[in-house]
């Protein structure tokens, strides 16, 4: 599991600001942004999700499962209230098509994310919201 890209505070705290999250489900413990965190040792993927979520996820081959998760835990089973998703904008990939086009909200980031602080990712990057039926 890749956890090297972490969310820059300056993105973080605007999204907070907007949707108050209390879940950070790909984290650790330097990294985590809510205080309610799951490692990669517990793995966020077999955990039941609750409450207000951010997730960066993993940006590797497993990236699909973690929007399948956030999909799941929030639209299907009804287990948390919203899952908001910070995600490259891979518009050309099955897990784009198969989950995130199913998102209640899409929101296309300007510009390109400094996740090191200092240099922009090489990719676009998306905001991509799943809130659950009723919210």
């Amino acid at each position: 599991m890749r956890l090297d890209w972490k969310t820059p505070d300056y993105v973080f705290r605007e999204l907070d600001k907007e949707f108050h999250f209390t879940l950070d489900p790909c984290a650790t413990p330097e990294s985590a942004k809510c205080k309610n965190y799951f490692t990669p040792e517990q793995d966020g993927l077999k955990q039941r999700w609750f409450g207000r979520v951010f997730m960066n996820p993993p940006y590797g081959r497993e990236i699909g499962k973690w929007l399948r998760k956030a999909y799941y835990e929030c639209k299907v089973w009804g287990n948390c209230e919203l899952v908001v998703c910070l995600i490259p904008s891979r518009t050309d990939t099955k897990w784009w098509h198969n989950y995130v086009m199913k998102a209640d909200e899409i929101r296309f980031v300007v510009g390109r994310i400094k996740f090191d602080g200092k240099n922009p990712a090489p990719f676009p990057s998306a905001v991509v919201i799943f809130r659950r039926k009723g919210k």
